[in-house]
């Protein structure tokens, strides 16, 4: 007779395994969520909103005291002002306490009221732009001079209430910030900027890798050195290397032109980062030499983990050098090539500075991402500027989906 035994994974002693380790993944489960998936479901929250760069702060009433004029004319001003231009605000209270060194000897405004040195104002809703004074006549009390009741007066801290209707939070939505992206041919004109810039910079920096990585990949003298010169561009400051570049290639002052013009290559200057569709390029070629050092690295790695003994029977076989990289090399390397345009890619398409640093995005040089930071502080369109980060992360789930869907189980990913 036969016992019967439960599924494996299924028994008393792997729950408690799988609660435990579900307990111990829960903290970095919700640091991952609140670090990575709330600030994104912000950015699409605020794409479907009509909101520009002064709407962050949301609408709050503003309030000034000061004690203005002297002797007979002495009163205390608070200026009162509603921060939006096109939200009202409602249910707006003033609170002060009045020192003791001033003593009210007029009329109050309409909605306000004293009890003792306390004074409270009910003054309801303020219209958008609304800025007013409120003027409580007062006089000195006995024994005070102005200097003190000055400083008495101001140095107390009304308190002022009451709420307006934030567009962050409300229930308008819209679709014009994404109509605004998709309008006209300038979506497009930006696109293609993006993939060029993306594709080539990524594909340029993985062969130049691949290229360093095989020139390096032996033993020599001094090889120490020269791997360390190849890192160069990566370390270097991205603000420092980018001045170099704008100067080296600069159309009046560069040694480039320079060059190019004693050796009679050109009769006249070329704007290298001013004329299109140089421009582009030149921002790809800055791109693929700043970057391949990484993809040497990584590349050079793997391929000294690679055995010898493959290359010696190659040798023995009278295998070629191309014929040597082309079978023996390349397989064992895709594995890590691919790893690494995933990743290049999904940084080439999201960099901002190095573009932005070499030509501001003009010329032709208006990526996506470059578009974001226009579209929200240029012209102050935080809900442009969110849809096109939006697009931005739609592209890139398109681009991982499709990697990940034919990419081959045996490159190990």
């Amino acid at each position: 007779m036969s016992v019967a035994t439960p599924p494996k994974g299924t028994g008393p002693l792997q729950k408690r395994e799988a609660r435990l380790a579900w307990s111990l993944l829960l903290p970095t489960i919700t640091i991952v969520s609140l670090v990575v998936i709330l600030p994104l479901l912000s950015i699409f929250w605020i794409s479907f909103k009509p909101i520009s760069l002064a709407d962050l702060r949301p609408p709050a009433p503003i309030l000034r005291e000061s004690l203005r004029g002297s002797g007979d004319d002495m009163r205390i001003e608070y200026r009162l002002r509603n921060s939006s231009q096109d939200v009202e605000i409602t249910d707006v209270t003033i609170r002060d306490i009045f020192p003791d060194s001033l003593v009210v000897t007029g009329a109050l405004p309409a909605g306000c009221a004293l009890s003792g040195a306390a004074l409270n104002c009910d003054l309801g809703t303020l219209e958008p732009g609304y800025n007013q004074r409120l003027r409580i006549p007062v006089a000195l009390a006995e024994g005070f001079d102005e200097d003190n009741a000055e400083e008495a007066a101001e140095g107390s801290e009304p308190r002022v209430t009451g709420s307006g209707d934030s567009i962050l939070t409300n229930s308008e939505f819209t679709l014009s910030n994404f109509q605004r992206v998709f309008d006209g041919d300038e979506f497009w004109s930006v696109m293609w900027a993006t993939v060029f810039y993306t594709v080539f910079g990524t594909v340029g920096a993985l062969v130049m890798g691949l290229f360093a990585a095989l020139l390096l990949n032996k033993s020599f003298r001094g090889q120490g050195i020269l791997r360390g010169l190849y890192l160069f561009p990566y370390v270097a400051p991205v603000i420092a290397v980018a001045f170099t570049w704008v100067n080296l290639f600069d159309p009046f002052s560069g040694s480039a032109n320079a060059l190019l013009l004693q050796m009679g290559v050109t009769s006249e200057a070329i704007n290298f980062f001013g004329q299109r569709p140089l421009a582009l390029i030149m921002v790809t070629v800055f791109e693929i030499w700043r970057y391949f050092p990484l993809s040497f690295l990584f590349i050079l790695a793997r391929m000294q983990s690679i055995d010898s003994d493959m290359y010696e029977a190659a040798d023995m076989d009278g295998a070629s050098p191309f014929q040597k990289f082309w079978y023996l090399s390349l397989p064992m390397l895709l594995g890590i090539l691919s790893v690494l345009f995933l990743l290049r890619f999904i940084w080439t398409f999201n960099k901002f500075d190095d573009i932005f640093l070499l030509t501001g995005g003009n010329a032709g040089t208006r990526t996506l991402t470059v578009n974001v930071y226009e579209q929200a502080f240029a012209i102050s369109n935080i809900g442009a500027g969110a849809a096109v980060a939006v697009v931005i992360f739609g592209c890139l789930l398109l681009f991982s989906f499709f990697f990940f869907r034919f990419i081959s189980r045996e490159e190990g990913l």
